[in-house]
């Protein structure tokens, strides 16, 4: 009855962890969404920067 039971417990934690990286990935999208045309427009001024020297 305990073996069966621990077995249980592997699985829902596989499924917390799949639901935590789906978190993470979540909000790493939505970041990156939101900030996007920022980091564009300060990576191509860097860039710029480092072209006139």
């Amino acid at each position: 009855m305990l073996a069966g039971r621990k077995d249980d417990e592997k699985g829902a934690t596989a499924v917390e962890y799949g639901l935590m990286v789906a978190l993470i990935a979540a909000a790493i999208i939505a970041t990156v969404g939101l900030l996007g045309d920022e980091l564009v427009t300060l990576f191509d001024e860097m860039t710029a920067g480092m072209q006139g020297r």
